[in-house]
């Protein structure tokens, strides 16, 4: 009898072996799916095409997404012949009001400053999860707080929040 159960545990081992070894597995820690073959990416300069233009924002974008790239993945940056590429350009920097409050005359509560960004990945390895996609993340601030005073603050909170959407 012990001798029928060594011989199906090992068919069993072998087949759960051989099952294994032809086995494509992406790995995550972070919420990003990683082909196991992927070993360098590369985050092409964001242009920035929007009709109102933050002048530091495209670099923030690109710097921001390597870095996210670079700490949360073991990813090699290659500016060449990379395995996962990204590209991003930034169509939309839109500040308007919102929460108006009436009366006499009516004002803005709040003002939302949104930012929109088209991204295009590719991922050499899995095709499937290529994608050409506009990503859009805003913050709000209170109408009486002084824009140009806190505008570079706000792009770079926006640009946080992109990033992880992009990544994810």
């Amino acid at each position: 009898m012990t001798l029928i159960k060594r011989y199906i545990s090992k068919v069993g081992l072998s087949i759960l072996m051989l099952s294994l070894w032809g086995c494509h597995v992406n790995y995550s820690f972070t919420g990003a799916s990683i082909p196991i073959q992927a070993k360098t990416f590369t985050v092409k300069p964001f242009v920035n095409m929007a009709p109102t233009v933050n002048p530091t924002l495209a670099h923030t974008m690109t710097d921001g997404l390597h870095e996210k790239i670079m700490s949360a993945t073991s990813l090699v940056s290659n500016s060449f012949d990379a395995d996962m590429a990204f590209e991003g350009i930034i169509t939309g920097y839109n500040l308007r009001p919102v929460a108006l409050q009436g009366g006499e005359t009516t004002v803005a509560a709040k003002n939302r400053l949104t930012i929109t960004i088209k991204v295009k990945f590719e991922n050499r390895y899995e095709p499937k999860l290529n994608y050409d996609t506009n990503f859009t993340q805003y913050a709000e601030f209170d109408s009486n707080m002084d824009f140009s005073a806190i505008e570079q603050s706000l792009a770079e909170e926006i640009a946080d929040k992109l990033t992880e959407d992009i990544f994810n």
